[in-house]
This record gives C-alpha cells, structure tokens and sequence, in this order.
C-alpha cells in the first residue's frame, strides 16, 4: 500500500465516505491528517490504523460521543491508559448484553418459526385428507 493516501483512496478502502472522513476530522474522532503539497489530505499508515479501530468501536454500536471520549484520552497520551480501558471495559459489557439479548430474540424468532412450520405441516395433512 502507498504510504501516504488521497481521501478518495481511504474512502474505498474502508467503505466510508470522503463526507464522513471529513467529519470525523471536524468532530475530532481522526485528528488533523498532514496535508500534501497540493493542501489535499494525505492519510499515513498510523492514521488508516485509527480509522480501522473507529469502524471496529463503530461495529459494536458504540456511541461517536462516546468514540470521541476515547479519542480524546487517546490524544492526551499514556497517562491516559487506564481511562481508555475502563472506557473499553464499559463498553464490552454493554456490547456482550446486547449480544446476549439478541441471543434471546434469535431463539424466541427461531421458535416461533417452528410453530408456524409446525401449523403449516399440519394444515398440510388436513388437506391431503
């Protein structure tokens, strides 16, 4: 991969818009992307990796209030470690009840289907009759 990437690169590689990159720029979730000669972004490799992570806090729901926190701390350095994990364990039990939540409407659906199956078959063999 180039090193450094144009937005409409970055755009087709991770499935966001150039709209969106920009405001995640202006929104402080991407921190300001070093610009070419031309004042076009230019993305570096550190930049697409962050990106990476936002569509994987993105992916579990997390909130971009609560993605910009994390971004935040993220940019205050070190120090900020133990908040960021705390941030991400808060999360993860979210994210695993909600899971587990589906779970549950996943198997009441899956039941329900097998009821309706089950009427159906019957009325099957009432007609066969």
């Amino acid at each position: 991969m180039k090193t450094h990437l144009t937005i409409e690169e970055v755009a087709k590689h991770t499935g966001l818009t150039a709209y969106t990159l920009r405001y995640y720029e202006r929104i402080s979730l991407i921190a300001p992307v070093g610009r070419g000669a031309s004042g076009h972004r230019r993305y570096a490799a550190s930049d697409m990796a962050w990106i990476a992570f936002l569509l994987r806090l993105r992916t579990t729901q997390m909130p971009i209030g609560m993605m910009q926190t994390f971004a935040r701390l993220r940019g205050m350095g070190d120090a900020t470690i133990p908040a960021r994990r705390r941030l991400l364990e808060d999360h993860l039990r979210t994210t695993l009840a909600e899971i587990d939540a589906m779970r549950h409407a996943a198997q009441a659906l899956a039941e329900k289907i097998a009821h309706y199956q089950a009427i159906e078959q019957s009325a099957d063999h009432h007609c066969d009759a």
